[in-house]
C-alpha cells in the first residue's frame, strides 16, 4: 500500500467486523467520517478522539496538539488534555525529544489543555519520529455536535483559509526546492500558517451557536470531508469552487507541482452546516474568525460547480501532500 489513509471502503469494512461490543453508555461511535467518540457519564459527556503526525517533519510537535484538540473542538466541545505517544527511531536524541516536548506543552498551554501522561521509547520499528496524540474533551450531556448531524437545506460555512497545514508543511519541509517560486517574504507568510492551525475557537463558538454538523478539514482537503460529512449524514452537498477560500501563495505552490489544492491537508479550516450561514458567518467575523458561506446541503449527490460546470466528487484518495512528497523526492 502506498502511504496515505486507507481506501474509505477497505477502512468502513474493517471497522465493521471489528466492532466488539456496542455499550449504551457510547452516544457516538466510530465510523467513516466521525473523527470522535462521546461517552455518556451521567450530567457531563467525555468526547476522544485520536491522531498521529506522520507527514510533516518540522513543527510535528506543534501540529499534533491542534489536530487532535481540532476533533474535540468539531463537537462543539473543548478539549480538557491530551495523552502523547512518541516513537524515534534509533540514533535520535534527547534534544529530539525535549524540542517535540517543547513545542506539545508551549501549544498546549496556549489552549489550557494539560498533558495527561503518555509513552516515550526508541524503536527500529519505525525510520522517522512518529507522534500519537489522544485528546479528552468534556461537556454537557447531549450537547456536543456530531459530523452526521448535517441536515438537508444546511448552509456550508467554511473558516478562515483552505490548506494552511499543507501549505506550511511544504514550505517548511522543502523550502530549499521553492526558492525562485516563492519571494522571502511568501516563504515567510506560508511558514507562519501554522499559527493559524488550531480550529478550536471556532469549534467551541459555533456548537454554543448551535449548529448541525462541523468537521475539521484534516486529511483529503475540503473535498474529502464534504464527502465524509455528506456519507455519516445520508446527504448530497453542492459546493461552489469561486467560493473557496484559497491564498495565491498555496494556489502558486499547487499550480506548479500540479496538485489540486481542493485535496490538501487543511487544518487550521472548519467545515460547519447550518440553516443560519450567514448568521454565523456574522458572529465568527464579530470574534475575528474569517469565515464564508462556500455552499449547501442537498438531498443527494457530491456537486462541486465550477464556471457554471456540475463535477461529481468521488470518495476521498490519498491526500496531495503525500502525492507531492513523492514528486520532491
Amino acid at each position: 500500500m502506498k502511504a496515505g489513509k486507507l481506501d474509505w471502503k477497505d477502512l468502513k469494512s474493517i471497522i465493521d467486523k471489528n466492532r466488539s461490543v456496542e455499550r449504551n453508555d457510547v452516544r457516538v461511535r466510530s465510523g467513516i467520517g466521525e473523527d470522535c467518540s462521546v461517552i455518556n457519564f451521567g450530567d457531563k459527556e467525555c468526547v476522544v478522539s485520536t491522531d498521529p503526525i506522520t507527514g510533516a517533519n518540522i513543527n510535528s510537535g506543534r501540529l499534533a496538539v491542534h489536530i487532535n484538540c481540532n476533533d474535540i473542538a468539531s463537537c462543539g466541545i473543548e478539549p480538557v488534555g491530551l495523552l502523547v505517544t512518541i516513537l524515534l527511531p534509533e540514533g535520535a536524541s534527547l534534544e529530539d525529544i525535549n524540542r517535540l516536548m517543547g513545542e506539545i506543552s508551549d501549544e498546549a498551554k496556549k489552549l489550557n489543555v494539560e498533558i495527561l501522561g503518555g509513552h516515550t521509547e526508541v524503536t527500529s520499528a519505525v525510520n522517522k519520529i512518529v507522534i500519537s496524540c489522544t485528546a479528552i474533551g468534556k461537556g454537557d450531556k447531549g450537547k456536543a455536535v456530531s459530523t452526521s448531524g448535517a441536515k438537508e437545506k444546511d448552509d456550508i460555512v467554511a473558516t478562515k483559509c483552505l490548506c494552511l497545514e499543507g501549505t506550511s508543511i511544504i514550505v517548511n519541509d522543502y523550502e530549499d526546492k521553492l526558492i525562485g517560486l516563492l519571494t522571502k517574504e511568501e516563504i515567510n507568510e506560508a511558514k507562519n500558517y501554522i499559527k493559524q492551525i488550531s480550529v478550536v475557537k471556532e469549534g467551541i463558538l459555533s456548537g454554543g451557536f448551535g449548529v448541525n454538523s462541523m468537521h475539521d478539514i484534516t486529511e483529503g482537503g475540503i473535498l474529502g470531508a464534504l464527502w465524509e460529512i455528506a456519507e455519516a449524514s445520508r446527504v448530497g452537498f453542492k459546493v461552489y469552487k469561486d467560493k473557496l477560500p484559497i491564498t495565491k501563495i498555496t494556489e502558486k505552490i499547487c499550480g506548479h507541482y500540479l496538485i489540486d489544492p481542493l485535496k490538501l491537508i487543511s487544518s487550521g479550516s472548519m467545515l460547519i452546516t447550518t440553516p443560519k450561514g450567514e448568521e454565523l458567518v456574522r458572529m465568527l467575523e464579530n470574534e475575528g474568525i474569517k469565515a464564508c458561506v462556500v455552499g449547501e446541503i442537498t438531498k443527494g449527490g457530491y456537486k462541486l460547480i465550477c464556471n457554471g460546470e456540475e463535477e461529481e466528487i468521488d470518495a476521498p484518495g490519498r491526500d496531495e501532500l503525500f502525492i507531492l512528497e513523492e514528486k520532491l523526492k
